[in-house]
């Protein structure tokens, strides 16, 4: 059976999972979330998709599974890849997902939203700025982290390779350039030479252009 992944182009953290769900080889396919007509935050959606009205969202037969990490846990379970070699690389890889949904991630996402996709006249300059200071300092970390290794956790892509680059390969300007940094640039890089990498404006569907 098919799993459905409900997500959109725009979405870092949907990228996460579609990212994990392409490389694994399982059979999936996305279903498109219309978030910016609202449909996260309709009853029906909340009630037939998703209580929390996000996405991503996987279904699996009588499975069904929200937040990109537990999908990403979800694929690894499936497949025995992406978790970690060893019990030691298996928390280092939680450790390094729950350090970008908190440190890197949530800061990306929310600047990237305010800086792009609000109306120009109702974007925060403030609170954009402030943001971009944050995530100035979590790109220090993963940079630092980066030199001299190819993937961040052992020596081989991970989930948490893949949910750290959740925003990073998107155009929209929110504060990172990957020339500023070495260490990620070059992962990236080794992220976009994968077999079957896609970026996530063709991996999903859904983007700016399609408002445009």
């Amino acid at each position: 059976m098919t799993m459905k992944l409900y997500c959109f182009g725009e979405s870092g953290s949907a990228y996460k999972a579609a990212l994990a769900l392409q490389m694994s080889g399982l059979d999936w396919e996305p279903v498109k979330v219309d978030f910016f007509n609202g449909e996260t935050r309709t009853p029906e959606y909340r009630r037939d998709i998703n209580e929390m009205g996000e996405a991503p969202v996987l279904v699996d037969g009588d499975v069904k599974l929200t937040q990109s990490g537990v999908i990403q846990m979800y694929v690894s379970e499936k497949t025995g890849r992406f978790g970690g070699a060893t019990p030691d690389e298996a928390r280092e890889v939680l450790r390094w997902v729950f350090w970008d949904n908190h440190k890197l991630s949530s800061m990306a996402g929310v600047t990237r939203f305010l800086a792009n996709f609000l109306p120009e006249e109702k974007r925060p300059a403030e609170v954009i700025a402030f943001n971009k200071g944050r995530l100035h300092n979590a790109y220090q970390v993963l940079d630092g982290h980066l030199q001299g290794r190819d993937w961040i956790v052992g020596d081989a892509p991970t989930n948490a390779d893949f949910s750290c680059c959740g925003y990073l390969f998107y155009p929209e300007p929110f504060g990172f350039d990957r020339a500023d940094w070495p260490g990620i640039d070059r992962w990236l890089s080794n992220l976009q030479a994968l077999d079957g990498w896609k970026h996530p404006y063709d991996l999903m569907p859904g983007s700016p252009a399609d408002r445009a």
